[in-house]
């Protein structure tokens, strides 16, 4: 294989019950703009992170809230981590402010950095990893 090595995870879907409830949380949380969708039955939130740029395409990794048959939110099974930058308390504290539960305080792991959790509008159990 030449060139980038792309992820080996390359989208990934937050099960919700409330589109609209879940993208003013996660707006709120991340400061980002979602964009909505609808496909057949489904309504999609898809989080930003595509790049126009070819050579980076194969090392984007993509992602969307999702509501619609199906799609139970759960605090149980896969755990997505977002991307907390440099400190992860700010994020922490949208969350609080924006309607969800810290799961559990920022904790160090090492020399990977620190990782947190947290419970979203919807029920869902997802975390913040950062290096600081």
């Amino acid at each position: 294989m030449s060139g980038k090595i792309p992820h080996t995870i390359n989208w990934f879907e937050i099960p919700v019950k409330d589109i609209n409830r879940a993208v003013r949380f996660y707006e709120t949380v991340l400061e980002v703009k979602l964009e909505l969708e609808e496909r057949e039955a489904f309504k999609l939130a898809v989080f930003p992170g595509h790049s126009d740029d070819p050579s980076t395409q194969n090392l984007d990794v993509h992602g969307a809230l999702i509501q619609g048959q199906g799609y139970e939110p759960s605090d149980q099974g896969t755990l997505v981590y977002f991307n907390g930058q440099e400190n992860l308390n700010p994020y922490l504290k949208r969350v609080i402010e924006a309607g969800g539960t810290v799961l559990r305080e920022k904790t160090s792991i090492g020399e990977h950095g620190y990782i947190a959790w947290f419970k979203d509008t919807e029920g869902n159990r997802v975390a913040f990893h950062s290096q600081g």
